[in-house]
């Protein structure tokens, strides 16, 4: 029996295509297509931006300490939200990790999880993330919409929402890296 050159092509593509649902070679390929294809957050219009409604916002730290968000007044913060199992988070991280990495002394990184601990530590542990984790308090008001991670904002040392973006975006952009020197570099009143 003789197999065509069509009909072996056609079970390699068939192969192919089904690996990406059964391997882990399916979990690589779909965390490097996001990544591929996510794009830097566009900066909010300055006459269209909001000021976040309060500062007044329980937290927990990786120890599992309380603290408030009123510590990120004045300065520039970048809050993301997420979560381990979603896959579409792990790239974006990945860019955060690396913005991080450059900015961590200078803007304020809120990367937060309604997680239990453990998951979280394995997970940053796995993927070498050295960014401060920050554990949401379930039931507790927040000043940004926190639903459907993964989901980031930028805020200016004002309070005002610079960007915000649902789903994945490229964090390690150089127009994010612009966008974060030029805030930086404005006075606080």
């Amino acid at each position: 029996m003789k197999i065509r050159r069509k009909t072996l092509l056609n079970i390699l593509l068939i192969g192919f295509v089904l690996s990406f649902f059964v391997t882990p070679l399916g979990n690589y390929s779909k965390v490097w297509l996001m990544q591929l294809f996510a794009f830097a957050p566009n900066p909010i219009e300055e006459r269209e931006r909001e000021r976040i409604p309060s500062y007044d916002w329980r937290l927990k730290d990786a120890n599992w300490e309380f603290f408030n968000f009123r510590e990120a007044r004045g300065q520039v913060a970048l809050i993301n939200l997420w979560a381990s199992w979603r896959l579409p988070c792990l790239p974006e991280l990945r860019g955060i990790q690396s913005l991080y990495e450059d900015y961590g002394d200078r803007v304020r990184f809120y990367i937060i999880t309604d997680e239990e601990r453990e998951p979280v530590e394995a997970f940053m542990q796995e993927h070498g993330f050295t960014f401060p984790v920050t554990y949401r308090v379930v039931g507790d008001p927040a000043p940004v919409d926190l639903s459907d991670p993964p989901r980031s904002y930028l805020i200016d040392k004002k309070g005002f929402i610079v960007a915000a973006e649902e789903g994945i975006s490229d964090w390690d952009s150089a127009r994010v890296r612009e966008l974060l020197d030029q805030l930086l570099q404005q006075p606080y009143p």
